[in-house]
């Protein structure tokens, strides 16, 4: 369907597997490790199968879920890899969805002082964000991916038919990342945006993933480290990773991409008191992410511990949290720091708190 090139690898979408086999046969890697939770053992393994008849493929499992994306867990896979004789010359495959590309990257980034690896990702939110820009990580003392590195991937191969393994929960979950680039960047794509319910009743996905991975190649090829541009990346996600972390420990966590639609909203609130966004454009935005992901706005929320985990947001400069905020759909600015006064005003006024 599509290849995107980055400044230092390719991004695959919907090519064959035939391509896939023979972009890893390139690499003359000397064993080959798949890493894998219970879900994508079980789903998304069996389409790689033809692996098997070229590779002896190496398996390594660990639990499913951001509470597992760990220090403890890379321990476990550094484990694993050593005691099955993983060398310089090995490539890890990540094949799953943001926790296992993130984890899997980092692991393999710092084992005997970096092996190649390989992003195949399985779930929509990595598919149209987190597999491409190089950012690789962990959780560190319950914050969002405080421990990590920017390394490149061999290259990165996105097939839609993954998707058809994930629950609805998780396709809503991975649209709020398409929903994020609209409103940072293509006004345009916001105006095209379709109610989820009609995506999954049609093919639509595969539009939809190179539509957001174009948008953030565009973005990342401008600004690999994220010293300027790359930071509007961050929109929602400020607010976002400070509730998805203030509710990692609860019998139901939320997934990452809740968390950033209940963020963008905060985040967009802000924009307007700020008289950067147009109230109507905010009543347009509340009015879609209220109507797709109603039951979010449903969910109690206490702002003390959203507010203690903002304290170790990666945006902060001394003790001035940095947002990134849009000024009109399809704009934004960035390095706006906003004074805890008004960041308690946007959540009373958007979020149910308990």
């Amino acid at each position: 369907m599509a290849v995107l090139k980055t400044k230092s690898y390719h991004v695959y979408i919907d090519e064959s597997l035939d391509l896939f086999y023979e972009k890893l046969e390139l690499l003359e890697a000397s064993s080959v490790f798949v890493l894998v939770d219970e879900n994508t053992l079980q789903h998304c393994l069996p389409i790689l199968a033809d692996l098997d008849g070229k590779y002896k493929l190496f398996i390594i499992q660990i639990t499913s879920g951001e509470e597992n994306k760990t220090l403890d867990t890379c321990r476990y896979i550094w484990t694993r890899l050593s005691e099955l004789g993983g060398d310089r010359k090995s490539v890890l495959i990540n094949l799953g969805g943001g926790v296992i590309g993130d984890m899997g990257g980092f692991a393999a980034s710092c084992y005997m002082r970096g092996i190649r690896f390989i992003q195949v990702p399985t779930s929509l939110l990595s598919q149209v964000d987190a597999s491409v820009g190089s950012k690789l990580g962990v959780d560190f003392n319950g914050a969002k991916n405080m421990i990590g590195v920017f390394n490149d991937p061999e290259f990165v191969f996105i097939h839609s038919p993954f998707l058809k393994t994930l629950p609805n929960r998780q396709l809503r979950s991975g649209y709020a990342e398409t929903i994020k680039h609209a409103l940072i960047y293509d006004r345009h794509l916001w105006e095209t945006l379709k109610p989820i319910n009609e995506l999954n009743k049609t093919d639509s996905w595969a539009e939809n993933i190179l539509k957001s991975v174009s948008i953030k190649n565009t973005i990342v090829n401008q600004d690999p480290y994220e010293n300027s541009i790359r930071k509007i990346l961050n929109f929602g996600h400020t607010i976002g990773h400070a509730i998805e972390s203030s509710y990692l420990n609860r019998p139901a966590p939320l997934l990452h991409g809740e968390a950033i639609i209940l963020g963008m909203l905060v985040e967009s609130y802000i924009s307007v008191k700020l008289n950067l966004l147009d109230p109507e454009a905010f009543n347009a935005i509340e009015s879609f992410l209220k109507t797709e992901y109603s039951d979010l706005f449903q969910l109690a929320f206490n702002a003390s511990e959203i507010f203690s985990y903002l304290k170790f947001d990666k945006k902060k400069f001394g003790e001035s949290i940095l947002f990134a905020l849009i000024d009109s759909i399809g704009s934004t600015r960035y390095d706006i720091e906003i004074p805890d006064t008004l960041i308690r005003e946007a959540l009373n006024n958007t979020l149910r708190l308990s």
